[in-house]
């Protein structure tokens, strides 16, 4: 896996991950995975400028024992090639709340339980900082 991979995250319900990123000028898309390792993942949020057939469009998913669940898609897209952008994650007990640069927020549900989110690895973009709140 290309990009930025940490483990022991340690993110607990009722917390809030913020990420802020720069975009590359030629970015088709950039992913961020949260979980509890590279074959679970709580979310999979997928950015995509054009990419698999989808434009501006954010696609979301969940991954457990490497087998994806269903996709929901958002038609928010606040980011630009080239740009800084944040995105903030906040773990509730059900759900997750996807909070974007642009204030809009939507919740992507826990479809599989855990205690801690101790997984973070990112694709296509480069990070500048990652805030735990």
């Amino acid at each position: 896996m290309a990009g930025v991979v940490l483990n022991n995250l340690n993110l607990k319900k009722g917390h809030c991950l913020e990420l802020k990123a720069r975009i590359p000028t030629d970015s088709k898309g950039f992913c961020v995975n949260l979980g509890k390792d590279l074959s679970n993942f709580i979310i999979h949020f997928n950015a995509r400028f054009d990419l698999h057939g989808d434009t501006n469009t954010i696609v979301c998913n969940s991954k457990e024992a490497d087998a994806w669940g269903t996709e929901q898609r958002e038609s928010s897209f606040p980011f630009e090639q080239g740009a800084e952008t944040l995105v903030c994650f906040e773990y509730q007990e059900d759900k997750l709340i996807v909070k974007l640069s642009n204030g809009q927020e939507f919740s992507f549900p826990i479809r599989m339980p855990v205690d801690t989110i101790d997984f973070l690895s990112l694709e296509g973009i480069e990070l500048k900082s990652i805030t735990l709140q």
